[in-house]
């Protein structure tokens, strides 16, 4: 058995086209259904909780497959898990369309909690198998800007079509466009995939062997901090997700809810590509500092905010937070782990920030309840507050050192060479 270094030249990087069409239609088909599924559930008689209980339950898929869907991303491959997850997509929206039963809604829209839980991780963890490690922060810059345009475009796409021609025709557009995807993942090249003689070759078993838990993985010291820091930005995520449009309706009645998550997509989508490659050159960690501090200012802002102004600056700068602190956490993870175990790290340390949006409702809801909105977003600042000083000083071997590599003064002390076989 021979050992070579993952390094690879622009010429020996295969083509990412079919895995980034891949995603846009993946992200495209489950966005369009965002902003009309609550509207179609309250239509077919659901009340506020029902709604509640059918859209939560897309979390109990989520939360719940990330362990499995990481290990099979390692065990068997990439691809098989990619499949998987755009086949769920493609089945989710057919189960909406034939079914009216809130319960039997409920059941489908857990099973399509599945599809990012599979689509995310082996998406991730691929294109970083497939990145030169000198030039990983720049394509995975690139290829993350799938899902803001996605994001950006599929509620529009949906809301016309819903408008337009009814909830049946947008649900069999959403399973189509998740079809299309289908097709294109199957183009896609999986260089840890089982080879045609049923052989896989054998993991590098250092360091960690494949054994080792999933749990023992993200609770290492290269991995804890990232992954508590994506738990608390998941927290004032999803108070934003979940409140900021009953927030406006209260506060600036005359300003679309829409027009603040415009805006975040078109700062998050500005700042992904030109933000990945810095970071090949100045090191991940200054670029995650600035992450946190523009969340940390989105969530002063919304708790100060009264005027369509300050809402629409919350809105870009919560953009700017989530399109330099997603992809950026994503390659940190991916600089701090193996080929080998990167599935399952991607599966748990991204999904500290699913279980934080997932968590954040119940957890808070009681402000909500009370209407004491501005209170609920500074809840959620503390949050991002405290991820931040966390990462400041925790983020490496010592103090001096978390500072240092925090500030982009430093290098990461816990980036591993990937080696491959």
């Amino acid at each position: 058995m021979t050992q070579s270094s993952s390094k690879l030249s622009s010429k020996q990087l295969p083509d990412l086209k079919p895995l980034f069409w891949a995603g846009f239609c993946f992200w495209t088909s489950l966005a369009s259904l965002l902003p009309t599924l609550p509207l179609y559930i309250r239509d077919i008689g659901g009340n506020g909780h029902q709604v509640g209980f059918v859209m939560g339950a897309f979390a109990i898929g989520l939360l719940g497959s990330r362990a499995w869907v990481g290990h099979l991303a390692d065990e068997r491959s990439r691809k098989v898990v990619l499949l998987l997850g755009m086949g769920v997509a493609a089945i989710a929206p057919v189960g909406y369309a034939l079914f009216e039963n809130i319960w039997i809604l409920g059941a489908f829209r857990a099973f399509h909690g599945i599809s990012i839980a599979a689509f995310g991780t082996a998406y991730s963890a691929l294109v970083v198998d497939l990145s030169p490690s000198d030039r990983r922060g720049r394509v995975m810059g690139v290829m993350s800007l799938v899902q803001p345009l996605g994001v950006a475009l599929g509620p529009a796409i949906g809301g016309l079509m819903q408008a337009q021609m009814g909830y049946i025709q947008l649900f069999v557009m959403s399973a189509l466009l998740a079809m299309v995807g289908f097709i294109c993942t199957i183009g896609v090249y999986d260089p840890m995939a089982v080879k045609s003689d049923g052989v896989k070759p054998e993991p590098n078993p250092i360091p960690p062997p494949l054994e080792q838990s999933v749990w023992q993985i993200v609770w290492s010291p290269r991995l804890r901090i990232p992954t508590i820091v994506m738990l608390l930005v998941g927290l004032a995520f999803g108070l934003i997700a979940s409140y900021v449009p009953l927030y406006m309706g209260e506060t600036v009645s005359n300003l679309n809810a829409g027009v603040f998550y415009t805006a975040a997509a078109i700062a998050s989508f500005s700042l992904r590509m030109s933000v990945g490659k810095a970071s090949d050159r100045l090191g991940r960690g200054v670029f995650i500092t600035f992450g946190l501090v523009c969340y940390l200012l989105a969530m002063v802002v919304l708790w100060q905010a009264q005027s369509e102004f300050s809402f629409i600056g919350a809105g870009l700068l919560e953009g700017c937070g989530g399109g330099i602190l997603i992809p950026m956490m994503a390659t940190l993870m991916a600089d701090r782990s193996q080929a080998f175990e990167r599935g399952r790290v991607f599966s748990l340390c991204m999904g500290g920030f699913d279980m934080g949006i997932a968590i954040a409702g119940p957890a808070f809801g009681i402000l909500a309840t009370e209407g004491r909105y501005g209170q609920l977003f500074g809840v959620g600042g503390i949050c991002v507050g405290v991820g931040l000083v966390l990462f400041l000083t925790c983020s490496s071997q010592s103090l001096r050192s978390s500072f240092a590599f925090a500030l982009g003064r430093g290098r990461d002390v816990y980036a591993l060479e990937d080696i491959r076989v």
